[in-house]
């Protein structure tokens, strides 16, 4: 008589007392659903609500990826074309987002009253704890454009335990000097807010041009139902303090951080600047030729490509698969790297596809290159 062999049998997913096979599965579909439209919350803060999207589930001993948007744009508007492109997909299944709509920039939003008072940069910065705390997050990397690369920076100098690195796109760490101010009113009297908003996302060559997506923006945000709050945050940027930064001083930002800017974006000086006041082992400077004023618009794919050796760099990710763009680029990406415990720090940067290598860069100096 044959043996018999044991077999044991586990079942992963149990099924809740009466619920049959077909409403199982009906109910895993619904949840990923679910997931991939992400879900949607609000949260009461000191300075007011605040509302944020949710994407994927959370992944043990690894940060979520918080964004932050630009003045005159909402989470999507921003950041769809980024993180709905082909390549990105293998980042976003390895990391839960939280997309942060600044307030009374969410879809739908009602107008605020007359005479309300808008939150500064530096409280909206603050709100962020309201929203990890909700979330029972602990750690975060940053990605944020123009207003919301501020809000990010700020939250990391009064937050630095909480965040793991930061991408920073079009940042102006500044506050308006005398000058600015004069020449923000003298546009003032001659140009609306949405016109000084796009030339504020958009440089003067693109305007001009008139491309199929900056008629698409202006008529976002010309059209605007929410206008008069799009108005509020404008003046809240305007309005924002200097962050005061400064290179081997006590007022610095500490984690592995990625400056990006378009060539001859409107940010671009002060993005340059910025990047010399940031640590250089700990700092990547990426300027992205032919991409305008807002790269993860228009080049979602390179951007996606420097992300990915960024998230390498901080020890994530390290069997990524190498996408075409960059096995043709891996003999010129160098990279100087730092133990901070077990993950390393990398300042890998990308660089124009018709040049040659790059050579090695010295150490302790950050290495500026076009892509």
């Amino acid at each position: 008589m044959a043996e018999l062999q044991e077999v044991q049998i586990t079942e992963e997913k149990p099924l809740l007392p009466g619920q049959t096979p077909e409403a199982a599965k009906e109910a895993e579909l619904a949840a990923r659903i679910l997931l991939d439209q992400g879900q949607t919350h609000s949260v009461e803060t000191p300075y007011g609500s605040v509302t944020f999207t949710v994407y994927g589930t959370p992944k043990p001993k690894r940060p979520a990826i918080l964004t932050y948007h630009d003045v005159g744009l909402n989470y999507k508007s921003c950041f769809q074309p980024l993180f709905q492109f082909g390549d990105m997909q293998e980042i976003i299944q390895n990391f839960v987002r939280v997309h942060v709509d600044a307030p009374g920039m969410e879809e739908g939003a009602p107008v605020f009253p007359v005479g309300y008072q808008y939150p500064s940069l530096d409280q909206l910065a603050d709100m962020i704890p309201c929203i990890l705390q909700y979330l029972n997050f602990s750690s975060i990397i940053g990605v944020g454009v123009g207003a919301g690369a501020y809000i990010l920076s700020r939250f990391a100098l009064t937050h630095p335990d909480t965040v793991e690195g930061l991408v920073l796109i079009n940042i102006d760490p500044n506050a308006k000097g005398w000058m600015d101010w004069a020449a923000h009113k003298l546009t003032g009297l001659t140009s609306s807010i949405p016109e000084m908003i796009l030339g504020h996302l958009f440089s003067q060559e693109e305007l001009s041009g008139n491309s199929e997506l900056i008629q698409k923006y202006r008529n976002i945000i010309m059209h605007a139902p929410n206008l008069d709050n799009i108005e509020l945050y404008w003046n809240s940027y305007n309005n924002r303090r200097d962050l005061n930064l400064e290179r081997g001083g006590d007022i610095t930002l500490k984690c592995p951080v990625m400056l990006v800017v378009g060539d001859q974006a409107p940010h671009e000086d002060a993005v340059v600047e910025c990047n010399s006041k940031l640590d250089p082992t700990q700092t990547s400077f990426l300027k992205m030729a032919d991409s305008g004023g807002q790269p993860q618009l228009t080049q979602p794919g390179k951007l996606t490509e420097a992300f990915k050796y960024f998230l390498q760099g901080m020890g994530y990710m390290a069997s990524s698969c190498m996408t075409r763009l960059s096995r043709s680029r891996t003999a010129s990406l160098t990279s100087a790297t730092s133990i901070d415990g077990n993950r390393s720090r990398s300042r890998t940067l990308s660089q124009s596809s018709e040049s040659g290598p790059l050579p090695p860069g010295p150490p302790g100096h950050t290495m500026e290159v076009s892509c």
